[in-house]
């Protein structure tokens, strides 16, 4: 497969923009892979397709306010760091990206805030766009980071609407977000309400839990036609020894697995073992999916309209198969689905 095979008749007004009044008020795809069947239902539906003792498998991630506006020392001109990961929490280092990256040199001192009440030092360029920032902070690491994540914003992707700060620091989180380290939501739970989460309880569909941060790089295009030659970024990723337990289990005793989104079925994928079940992992992955691939964990998965050229549309691609896949895209346009990160959703059987 050939990056130029991974696209198909886009335009921005396929985007979502808000998102729905309710998080189970969006569109569900189903698709069948044995068949090539394509259903239209409401993702609050999504229950009918599963049974007692399945598992659905969720990102506990939390998205933290990684976008800070400043201004270049002397110059004063304007500036946007998207904090992506802390390098040392002693040192105040952290690895973020610089727009524009052409104007930020080592020694470079950036000013963030009313009175400059936060001030970082460049100390490293790591990539043509990234850098290494040391802040300068006298106080303690609680008041620093409590600084940093005030003056920061939702990093919500640009195409979104206008921000309403207050809304989005709910609904661009899941419902269930615990561990604090993503810069971007996982996407396909935004969709489940608290009432679909008790649902599923009560029906005996079992839910754990695995931790993926997910990273600027997860959603950056491909940029090489020959897909092998693609780095993905490092993540971090923690799977418990509860959810190896609950989910082996089930798959022992016949039980379906689902994932719910491309980061759950990269954590799984990225610890596996060669009888087709899942082991504890507490470390980083770049695992990159893309056709074709053989699954080993999971029975389906739930997942976002992704964009072109997206490593997210090459693993839906793989999993649900390259030509029912983007068959059932040229069909979330005609019957005009919403795309991306407010959009619908696909659940591939």
């Amino acid at each position: 497969m050939k990056l130029s095979q991974y696209t198909y008749p886009f335009s921005p007004d396929m985007l979502a923009m808000y998102p729905t009044d309710n998080r189970d008020d969006s569109r569900l795809m189903v698709v069948r892979r044995k068949t090539g069947e394509i259903e239209h239902r409401d993702f609050k539906d999504i229950l009918e397709y599963f049974n007692a003792d399945d598992v659905f498998i969720f990102n506990d991630t939390k998205v933290f306010p990684a976008r800070l506006y400043g201004n270049k020392e002397k110059t004063g001109a304007e500036i946007e760091v998207f904090l992506l990961r802390e390098l040392n929490r002693d040192l105040r280092l952290w690895d973020v990206l610089v727009d524009p990256a052409r104007k930020i040199r080592i020694g470079n001192k950036l000013y963030f805030g009313e009175d400059d009440m936060l001030v970082a030092e460049v100390i490293d360029n790591t990539t043509s766009r990234g850098r290494t920032l040391r802040f300068l902070f006298d106080g303690t690491y609680d008041e620093f980071k409590a600084t940093l994540y005030r003056m920061g914003e939702t990093p919500l992707p640009k195409w979104v609407r206008e921000k309403v700060e207050d809304l989005d620091a709910e609904r661009y989180q899941t419902i269930y977000a615990k561990h604090e380290g993503a810069v971007a939501a996982p996407t396909a739970g935004l969709h489940f309400s608290k009432h679909l989460m008790k649902r599923m309880e009560i029906k005996g569909v079992q839910q754990a839990f695995i931790t993926l941060h997910v990273g600027l790089g997860n959603f950056r295009t491909v940029d090489v036609e020959d897909l092998t030659k693609h780095k993905m970024d490092s993540e971090r990723m923690i799977i418990s020894p509860e959810t190896t337990e609950m989910v082996n289990e089930i798959k022992r005793n016949g039980g379906r697995v689902t994932a719910i989104g491309t980061t759950v079925m990269r954590a799984i994928e990225s610890s596996v073992t060669t009888g087709g079940m899942i082991k504890p992992y507490d470390g980083w992955t770049n695992k990159f999916i893309f056709y074709p691939y053989e699954f080993s964990v999971a029975d389906s998965l739930v997942s976002n309209f992704h964009l072109p050229y997206s490593p997210h549309l090459m693993m839906v691609a793989a999993f649900g198969g390259f030509d029912l896949v983007m068959k059932a895209y040229k069909v979330a346009k005609q019957e005009k689905y919403r795309f991306g990160t407010y959009g619908d959703a696909m659940l591939i059987l």
